[in-house]
């Protein structure tokens, strides 16, 4: 029988842990991004789906409106707080298809391949190249990949982009390559297409995954 208990993470990104009980607070106003983000991965009944960096589980309900009771959300989250309560809110609204896995990306080891992968203000795992190559281990070919977050809007509107530095700060431990977050995702994905939202300050990239990863 396949053992699926929660994995204990071997490391915790900056602040997560003392930001869990104000996170759904502090990023309400980034359930416009999940949702576009959950949407653009087409899901269909019964798909598993890795949800990267679940925090507190708010994209959850997009999610298992798409996959159903007979799909599989697979929750990687390397904080225990954030993890607790997206466990918890799992729990109050009956999701008994939440596997919750405590751990850093680059150390998921978990015996499923989903059908779909979901980024959301995951800037450290984008930008980590062995964080990419484990999680896109489980993905099988063809599966839908989206990625979602913050990024610098254009040089002249250093306004916003003091703002998003104020918003961002707090989750990440580095700012390289935030003019393009993405990047790294190209060696995964066939066709990475990228829009750029909330005037210049977010993107949303959709594409499918490679069976390996594309040379150069």
């Amino acid at each position: 029988m396949t053992d699926l208990r929660p994995v204990p993470a071997t490391g915790v990104g900056p602040g997560y842990d003392r930001h869990a009980a104000t996170y759904d607070h502090d990023t309400r106003r980034f359930d416009g991004f999940r949702e576009r983000a959950v949407s653009a991965l087409e899901l269909r009944r019964g798909d598993t789906v890795l949800d990267v960096g679940c925090g507190t589980g708010l994209g959850f309900p997009w999610i298992q409106t798409h996959i159903g009771p007979s799909g599989r959300l697979i929750a990687v989250e390397p904080s225990p707080k954030m993890l607790d309560q997206a466990m918890q809110r799992a729990a109050q609204h009956g999701w008994d298809n939440v596997i919750p896995i405590n751990s850093a990306a680059a150390d998921l080891d978990v015996p499923l391949i989903a059908d779909a992968v979901l980024f959301c203000a995951t800037h450290d795992v984008l930008r980590a190249p062995r964080a990419l190559a484990n999680l896109f281990r489980h993905l099988r070919p063809g599966a839908r990949v989206a990625a979602t977050g913050g990024k610098w809007a254009s040089p002249w509107l250093w306004p916003l982009n003091l703002l998003v530095f104020q918003l961002h700060a707090p989750y990440v431990s580095s700012f390289d390559g935030f003019d393009c977050p993405w990047s790294n995702l190209r060696a995964y994905c066939e066709g990475l297409r990228v829009q750029t939202i909330a005037w210049g300050t977010g993107y949303l990239a959709t594409g499918t995954a490679d069976a390996l990863p594309i040379a150069g």
